[in-house]
């Protein structure tokens, strides 16, 4: 007589853990996600989706605190309840850009798992239930920002109206281009070439040209370009090395980084400082935060 024993074999799964004692919050970490499972809420970085977080770590290598590991673990299915439970413990900011998270990539079985569980729990939360259904469930940004109420609109559906006050006779139908150079995309640059030697720089996030009515005739004007999207892009470690050979190299004169004002795209400027630090030469830098409406939200040196 044959006795056969199933052997049970275990799934591990890889996701990233962040000791909050450590963590400053600054975010450097953010951009890389490319899920979008990262977030600085109340000045530390969460991690508000458990179930989108690919364990990939391309987050690891942009923490200078070390305070993100990946945790190896045996794979249990998700469940939803157990998720809103921890995130229940880090207030209810954390709790919002989770259900957010869940809305915007359309889990909507597990979103209304989540409010099940905080309307039968409501008693024990420590904050206002009904503050969290109208921010889970607001489609307008507030307070003029399209990521305020803590969501990420980088991959969110708006749609809005071209300006009323727009006539057909403001708008000049030949107008110039500014660009100086070609080619224009990090990767395809060559930091040595004539046209970046002692150059005033303009390192622009992809969509900004698209944004801004003016890109051409008041930003691109009289400088030499380079785009890149630090969310998209592949192989974004070399694009530290190019920045780093136009400021110590091409010696250029300044460095204006223009960028979109959806969390991922401050990886542009996460860059321009990572190079700098490894530059014998130092350049001023302007950071200029582009609305998704085109509006200039911020405009400073840094």
């Amino acid at each position: 007589m044959f006795v056969v024993f199933k052997k049970m074999i275990k799934m591990i799964r890889e996701i990233v853990k962040i000791d909050e004692d450590l963590c400053n919050g600054c975010g450097l970490c953010v951009p890389n996600c490319h899920e979008g499972a990262l977030q600085v809420i109340d000045g530390k970085v969460r991690l508000i989706s458990d179930l989108m977080c690919d364990g990939l770590g391309a987050c690891l290598g942009h923490c200078p605190e070390g305070a993100i590991t990946i945790e190896k673990r045996e794979a249990q299915p998700y469940n939803e309840t157990e998720v809103i439970k921890e995130m229940v413990s880090k207030g209810k900011n954390t709790v919002v850009a989770h259900l957010k998270h869940l809305r915007e990539h359309n889990e909507t079985g597990f979103l209304q798992e989540g409010m099940r569980y905080l309307k039968a729990n409501v008693e024990i939360l420590g904050f206002d239930l009904e503050e969290v259904i109208d921010e889970v469930h607001e489609n307008k940004p507030k307070s003029g920002s399209a990521c305020a109420s803590g969501g990420c609109p980088g991959s969110k559906t708006v749609v809005f109206d071209a300006p009323k006050e727009l006539k057909l006779a403001d708008v000049s139908h030949n107008q110039p281009s500014m660009l100086r150079q070609w080619p224009v995309q990090l990767h395809l640059i060559n930091p040595m070439a004539p046209y970046f030697q002692k150059a005033d720089l303009l390192i622009a996030a992809d969509c900004t040209a698209f944004s801004l009515g003016d890109f051409h005739s008041k930003w691109l004007k009289d400088k030499s370009l380079v785009i890149a999207c630090p969310k998209l892009d592949h192989g974004t470690e070399s694009y530290i090395n190019k920045l780093a050979a136009l400021i110590d190299e091409a010696k250029v004169n300044t460095i204006t980084v223009m960028m979109m004002e959806v969390p991922c795209c401050g990886g542009l400027l996460s860059m321009v400082r990572e190079a700098k630090q490894i530059c014998r030469r130092n350049v001023p830098v302007k950071a200029i935060v582009v609305g998704i409406k085109g509006n200039i939200i911020s405009e400073d040196w840094v």
